[in-house]
């Protein structure tokens, strides 16, 4: 049995930021981690704030709490891909609920139609069952769509194929007038 080793974790460097407006922070937190705290904090906040305003003592918490929460669980590493945060991971996959599969076709030189996108109850599988059994998302049944893309195809393309076989007299010849043209 082969083992195969991955060493690019060992070189995962990450600068810290030590001190923070005259505050020494020690051993101090990841750049990244600041960063991504500060926008999803600010996105946060200035969203409640354009919704509700000014926060009252009932709902402080609400505005400060859950991108802290966030950020902290958001910049562990994900269980299932060892290189990537969980806000990552959380983003990626709610990206595929809302846009969903789209195939790549020829090398991506025809996009997708509409049609040929994976529906999400195929996106779902076996939870979109669930999920419709649940009180009150009856409503859903139709938003989730059927089980497999609608087929776009229009009818079948025949092919009259004429196979030739050329002999190494003429694929000689073939070649000479390439090299003359270069």
């Amino acid at each position: 049995m082969r083992v195969g080793h991955t060493y690019t974790r060992h070189f995962d460097l990450e600068t810290r930021q030590h001190e923070l407006l005259g505050v020494d922070l020690g051993e101090g937190p990841p750049r990244r981690l600041l960063v991504t705290g500060f926008v999803i904090y600010v996105v946060w906040v200035g969203v409640l704030f354009l919704v509700f305003g000014w926060p009252s003592r009932v709902f402080f918490v609400l505005y400060f709490v859950p991108p802290a929460l966030i950020t902290y669980y958001g910049a562990q590493r994900s269980k299932r891909i060892d290189r990537r945060w969980n806000l990552t991971h959380w983003a990626l996959t709610v990206r595929y609920l809302m846009v969903g599969h789209r195939p790549v076709i020829n090398g991506g030189r025809r996009a997708a139609g509409r049609a040929e996108w994976l529906p999400l109850r195929a996106r779902l599988g076996e939870r979109a069952g669930r999920l419709a059994e649940l009180p009150g998302m009856g409503g859903v049944e139709g938003l989730l769509g059927g089980d497999e893309p609608k087929s776009a195809a229009g009818r079948a393309v025949t092919l009259d194929i004429r196979p030739r076989l050329y002999g190494p007299d003429v694929v000689y010849r073939a070649r000479r007038r390439g090299r003359t043209k270069q």
